[in-house]
């Protein structure tokens, strides 16, 4: 197991150094363009790495572009993040085709196929009904998911998670809680019940 762990970090290591060219580019390019929109083109290309090749070097881009993102997490084939500002800890599992805004998610954080993590729920004005309402602006927000959280497939996240929280199949969620340990499913996503009811079978 110990043989398995060092060989795992080697390579690890061994990716880092193989996109540092990919980063050092990435960080020449947002000098002359807007960092999130180069951030998108290049999240885009590395997306498309198919396999284990796509993993490690998805893991070694966000290490090395994002704030205190750790590079021992998964990122699954066709996920896009959109935004430079994010945070992705430890253990963090995305699956294949997700869109992940501004945000930051805790350690140990599954995350399904599908999900949508969208960067608060103002992002677009509409108030204003002389206006068109790609015209009206909006705010990003960065929301936090907390550890130990599970989103069911194409689920849809707007609003900060507690720790220990499941999103099911499909859950639009975009009222805040603030009590760990809660099930949530439907649109819009409501508490259905406390993990803490969960007892394991004998």
């Amino acid at each position: 197991m110990k043989t398995r762990k060092v060989l795992k970090r080697t390579i690890k290591n061994i990716f880092l150094l193989l996109v540092l060219p990919a980063y050092m580019l990435y960080e020449f390019l947002c000098v002359f363009a807007n960092r999130d929109s180069m951030f998108q083109s290049f999240s885009q290309a590395v997306s498309l790495i198919p396999g284990k090749l796509g993993i490690y070097t998805r893991a070694a881009f966000y290490c090395l572009a994002c704030p205190d993102t750790s590079d021992e997490v998964s990122i699954g084939f066709l996920s896009i993040l959109s935004h430079s500002d994010t945070t992705i800890s430890r253990g963090v599992y995305i699956g294949p085709q997700c869109n992940v805004g501004k945000c930051t998610i805790g350690a140990n954080t599954l995350l399904g196929s599908g999900v949508h993590i969208l960067s608060g729920k103002n992002q677009h004005n509409f108030g204003e009904h002389d206006k068109p309402i790609q015209e009206q602006g909006g705010a990003f927000e960065k929301i936090t998911i907390g550890e130990d959280c599970w989103l069911g497939n194409s689920a849809i996240v707007m609003a900060n998670l507690p720790d220990h929280s499941i999103v099911a199949a499909g859950g639009v969620y975009i009222t805040e809680i603030q009590e760990p340990w809660q099930i949530l499913g439907g649109n819009p996503a409501s508490v259905i019940k406390s993990r803490l009811q969960e007892r394991p079978t004998p």
